[in-house]
């Protein structure tokens, strides 16, 4: 098949050009692929973090696309869906995962279900953790103008099928990213950070943003016991001075070691390779590219019992579940997992399991078959 794939891809960085990056490699080993990128994803002004763009320090494989779509400028949208369109693909793959794309990636998959091309979209959101007015209305428009969706969890499908009941999806979980490396050596990963090889290592690692609740962990870490340490890394979309604020009231501050800022794919196996322990006190959440990550470096993880966290990582045995994103349960997690070693070896048992299941030539076999099976008219 021919199958254009728009969406983020390099030079533009982040959890969702990584994706796409695995994605359309794998996609190109079996079909013929074409890549489409935003010219400006958003306007700079409101992005929160540092920037879009790789930096020449970051380790990101170079993608040939066609950088033509910018989600300010309708022309743009115009001239994407007119070039896609040019080069006759059987399928159009798109990513989704908040409203301010639903008026541009909504337009091009229009005018290319127009000519016949079925357009598939993979879910990481419908609905955003941080919600605004004009989510719903721009989400369903967005929805209305393709054949397909994959969803990356229950509660993402949950989502989609609220707002438009007869959508045609399947459900396939994250892959695991594994691009990042081979783990280090422990001892020698703690060294390059900076920290104690002597104390058990808690990690929480990804964008710093309110709903991802650090500030929940950080209460946790402070009833811990001195034979703790808290490994931070992540780029804030907001504010850390608050962050910073909390860990200074702790005693243990000394035990905290933060890098708040973006973290690039050849730093991250010393990240993980230095984690005992890797810990999402999400306040709310779909799905976790972190935890893709984790299974891939076989580290276990304490997760809140929000979204599909459960389903997709509780349900599979890879993690320990908290019913609530409160400092206490969290805090009687982690001192359970270290308390129990037959804990420990379970779950990276069942990570290892999960590194078979969750491939991603399963993930395109599935998602192209889905897109094979599925009917399209052309709209008008």
């Amino acid at each position: 098949m021919k199958i254009a794939f728009l969406s983020s891809f390099y030079p533009l960085r982040g959890g969702i050009a990584q994706f796409n990056a695995a994605m359309y490699g794998e996609l190109g080993k079996t079909h013929t692929v074409r890549a489409w990128n935003f010219k400006r994803q958003y306007p700079g002004i409101l992005f929160p973090g540092k920037t879009q763009y790789v930096t020449p320090e970051d380790d990101a494989a170079p993608i040939e696309t066609d950088r033509t779509l910018d989600t300010i400028c309708p022309g743009s949208w115009c001239r994407t869906a007119r070039r896609i369109a040019a080069w006759e693909p059987d399928i159009l793959v798109m990513k989704y995962w908040m409203s301010w794309f639903a008026p541009s990636l909504g337009y091009v998959a229009r005018r290319l279900r127009k000519k016949g091309c079925k357009v598939i979209t993979v879910l990481d959101n419908v609905i955003p953790h941080e919600q605004r007015f004009f989510d719903k209305p721009l989400t369903r428009y967005f929805l209305r103008s393709c054949d397909g969706f994959v969803a990356l969890s229950d509660t993402v499908r949950d989502d989609l099928l609220a707002l438009r009941p007869d959508a045609p999806n399947i459900l396939l979980p994250h892959p695991l990213y594994d691009h990042f490396g081979i783990k280090p050596d422990r001892t020698e990963a703690l060294r390059r950070l900076g920290l104690d090889p002597e104390k058990k290592t808690l990690l929480f690692f990804g964008l710093i943003r309110d709903y991802k609740g650090l500030d929940i962990l950080i209460d946790a870490f402070g009833q811990l016991p001195e034979d703790y340490q808290l490994l931070i890394a992540g780029e804030p979309y907001g504010p850390f001075d608050k962050y910073e604020k909390q860990m200074a009231a702790l005693p243990g501050r000394d035990r905290i070691k933060a890098f708040p800022r973006y973290i690039d794919d050849a730093e991250v196996k010393d990240f993980f390779g230095a984690a005992d322990l890797v810990v999402l006190p999400y306040r709310s959440a779909t799905q976790s590219g972190i935890s893709s990550i984790a299974c891939h470096f076989e580290v276990p993880m304490v997760v809140t019992d929000v979204g599909g966290l459960r389903s997709t990582l509780g349900d599979r045995g890879t993690s320990i579940v908290v019913k609530h994103p409160d400092s206490g349960e969290i805090r009687e997690a982690i001192e359970a997992y270290f308390a129990d070693p037959a804990l420990r070896g379970s779950l990276v048992e069942a990570m290892r399991l999960e590194k078979q299941r969750l491939s991603w030539s399963s993930f395109c076999r599935n998602l192209t078959d889905f897109a094979g099976a599925l009917k399209t008219e052309k709209t008008k």
